[in-house]
């Protein structure tokens, strides 16, 4: 076998590939087999009808398609080793000469990863929020607590703001009362909008017997997005009381003894939530200063192939579960088609060339990954999905997908040399030191940064398989 190869652009490549017809024998000798087992031919067994009665039959013509649809992907596969080029996305292959007893030709266009220099990135200098916790923070964080630890009692006056009330449900569309419309007994705190649009000004200055009725948008069940006539029952109006902020406050919402042991907790706990997120920020923007620093050229089929599954995930998965279809969500989000279009193709673009960028720095500075790092990244993961790790390993194992949670991590690893070789100051002018304990989040912002299509779809998406092609 032969091959040559011609670059047409930084992303896609032409393979002209000869084959002597001796090198289909294999090929030929299957394909004889295989008509074998599916016809039937009077005076034969099956299985022992000879080569010559099967070409005056169904002839020859069906033989070789047979071999050469057999042989393809081995000489297609042997090709690109050759040419030691790393191949996206499946090829589109064309048949350029096949003569019996002679040779057969073949040219395979595919895409292929481009070529990255990666430039001194020592230099990248980053901002990033203070970690500053206000007193406002820490009121705010003991006033949640105390929210948490809130009772209720009944009271005889209109509901308000606050209150929790007790309510029947009807909801009709077309004068229809819907089956799965009727609902007893539920419980709504005025003003958590965790209901219909519209509830909380209805059933406010209601007292409990008091009815209303409001027309509201439906947002899940059979009748989702529809406009219905829904009539509510106040049943029961209770008042919400907080408790005292007090040292016996402290002791029944926590371990300590104090008020003041517990506003202290709360800002150790306050700091380290903005540590996170400020080691969050920093390793977003190293990230995009790097992209902004490297020239990467984008494969288009793998782009459009990446858009389409992004919109495809959030009409029929994400969307789906909120109970709502694509347009309802982009009036909710104040977007036109357009622009919802334009920021999926920029983030296809962004996750398209950060894969690229972080691979190739995986392979130039020969990071490896260890079973300590993998177990820690899918115990992470497996909690992330709401799987048991067990659960997650299985579907893991049982997917191929092992080689890709080798690249997520690899790829964190990437980012977190990246990061650590920054220099990251917050709005004090103050240098950032993030130490090991932010690997966790750089994993986390490497891969949220590199999903590609197949891991928002199936939970996996790094780099493409060499595809078998097809005649």
């Amino acid at each position: 076998m032969k091959s040559a190869v011609e670059t047409l652009n930084p992303t896609r490549v032409r393979l002209t590939v000869e084959v002597p017809f001796e090198e289909l024998k294999d090929s030929l000798d299957a394909a004889y087999k295989k008509i074998n087992q599916q016809v039937t031919v009077k005076g034969f067994r099956k299985g022992k009808i000879p080569a010559r009665v099967i070409d005056q039959r169904f002839g020859r013509g069906a033989v070789l398609e047979e071999a050469v649809n057999d042989a393809l992907p081995k000489f297609y596969t042997e090709a690109v080793n050759e040419a030691e080029l790393n191949v996206l996305g499946q090829p589109e292959v064309d048949i350029t000469d096949l003569k019996d007893g002679e040779t057969l030709n073949f040219t395979a266009e595919v895409d292929v990863r481009p070529t990255i220099e990666i430039p001194d990135y020592s230099g990248i200098e980053v901002e990033v929020d203070a970690v500053e916790v206000t007193d406002e923070d820490i009121a705010e964080s003991v006033e949640q607590l105390r929210e948490r630890f809130a009772s209720t009692s009944p009271v005889e006056r209109a509901a308000e703001d606050g209150d929790v009330v007790t309510i029947d449900l009807e909801a009709k569309v077309d004068g229809e009362v819907l089956e799965d419309g009727v609902a007893s007994g539920v419980s709504y705190t005025i003003g958590s909008g965790e209901l219909l649009d519209g509830i909380d000004d209805a059933v406010k200055g209601l007292e409990a017997g008091g009815e209303t009725t409001f027309t509201s948008e439906l947002k899940g069940g059979s009748a989702a997005g529809k406009e219905a006539e829904v009539t509510v029952k106040v049943t029961q109006v209770a008042a919400r009381e907080l408790p005292e902020l007090d040292d016996e406050f402290a002791q029944l919402a926590s371990e300590f003894d104090t008020l003041d042991e517990l506003k202290a907790d709360s800002v150790k706990r306050l700091e380290n939530m903005k540590q996170y997120d400020q080691a969050t920020q920093a390793q977003e923007r190293v990230l995009e200063k790097l992209l902004e620093l490297v020239e990467v050229p984008v494969p288009e089929k793998l782009l459009e192939d990446e858009i389409n599954t992004r919109k495809h995930n959030l009409e029929h998965h994400q969307l789906g579960q909120m109970g709502l279809d694509l347009e309802k969500y982009l009036e909710l989000q104040g977007k036109t088609a357009e622009e919802f279009d334009e920021e999926t193709r920029e983030a296809a673009v962004k996750g398209i060339k950060t894969q690229f960028v972080l691979d190739e720095l995986v392979s130039k500075e020969k990071l490896n990954v260890n079973q300590e790092e993998l177990t820690e990244h899918l115990m992470r993961r497996a909690a992330s999905s709401g799987m048991s790790p067990d659960q997650f390993a299985q579907a893991v194992v049982e997917g191929g997908q092992v080689p890709l949670l080798v690249g997520e991590v690899a790829r964190g690893k990437a980012l977190a040399l990246v990061v650590e070789a920054a220099t990251v100051k917050d709005t004090n002018g103050e240098v950032v030191d993030l130490d090991d304990e932010d690997e966790e989040e750089t994993e986390d912002s490497a891969e949220a940064s590199a999903e590609t299509p197949a891991e928002a779809a199936e939970g996996s998406a790094e780099s493409p398989a060499q595809d078998k092609p097809e005649a």
